[in-house]
């Protein structure tokens, strides 16, 4: 898991390298079609970088609750989850019963 988390703090660094709005990448007399193309890039890529972010968070989280003791139990109600589950979602914080019930709440 670490590994993975080293491998995502890379790509977040090479995709902040390739957005066009980082100082340095962008020019200033672009033509409105350049302008365009740039902005969807940025948007990409700023996208892309908080997707990294949110996984790396997760990943830190794991690693926190493995410390402690506590991975592998769900954080809302007690109980283990499956690892089955586990397997396809190395960070599940929530058995599938609990996570189904927070997701009905957000709608």
């Amino acid at each position: 898991m670490k590994g993975e988390k080293k491998r995502l703090k890379e790509t977040k660094d090479e995709l902040k390298k390739e957005d066009p709005f980082v100082i340095g990448n962008r020019d200033d007399d672009n033509s409105i079609d350049s302008e365009v193309a740039e902005t969807v890039e940025h948007d990409r890529s700023s996208a892309m970088r908080s997707q990294v972010t949110r996984s790396i968070i997760e990943i830190r989280k794991t690693l926190t609750r493995i410390k402690l003791g506590k991975y592998g139990i769900c954080a809302s109600c007690g109980k283990m989850i499956d690892t089955d589950r586990l397997a396809v979602n190395l960070t599940a914080e929530f058995c599938v019963a609990c996570e189904a019930a927070k997701e009905k709440k957000r709608g």
